[in-house]
């Protein structure tokens, strides 16, 4: 028996010491998706400011600003459809956006539009494309418009819009 399990154990050590033949190269294959998008830069916590600056409250005739300030920029990917709709404000009724006197009950009336022309009103809560020639600047275009009648009290007027940009 002695003989018969050192023979075994021999015979195991040739089948141990014989070479194995493994691979010694292979392949894997290497992925990645890439989704298009946009990046907010500069911060979210105000996409700018439409100032119409400090007028006599005896003053008539039409006020025009444009969205400025610290405005945000947008980055996308090139190809990027953006959009954007902006809400009635904290003063909106019947349709209107107004500034509201601070401290008081006075209103004054103001439109918003997507041109410099303001021939293209933002309404209410109406998505709207966003232009671009430059995917790693974009600014959203918003104009707005007062007329003052020279029958508001003097205060400050102000308004807070919301805006939602999707991509």
């Amino acid at each position: 028996m002695r003989n018969w399990v050192g023979g075994c154990l021999a015979g195991l050590g040739a089948v141990l010491a014989a070479p194995l033949h493994a691979a010694t190269s292979s392949t894997f294959q290497v992925s990645a998706q890439i989704v298009a998008g946009c990046l907010v830069v500069g911060g979210v916590t105000s996409y700018g400011t439409l100032d119409y600056g400090t007028q006599s409250a005896l003053a008539t005739g039409a006020l025009s600003t444009s969205l400025g300030g610290s405005t945000v920029t947008f980055q996308c990917t090139p190809g990027v459809a953006v959009s954007m709709s902006l809400d009635g404000g904290q003063n909106s009724a019947s349709g209107t956006r107004y500034l509201k006197r601070s401290g008081g009950t006075q209103l004054l009336a103001y439109q918003l539009y997507r041109d410099a022309a303001y021939t293209q009103a933002l309404v209410i809560g109406q998505s709207v494309a966003v232009s671009y020639s430059d995917p790693t600047a974009i600014k959203l275009p918003v104009y707005g418009r007062a007329t003052l009648t020279g029958l508001v009290p003097a205060g400050t007027y102000t308004d807070v819009v919301q805006v939602t940009v999707a991509w």
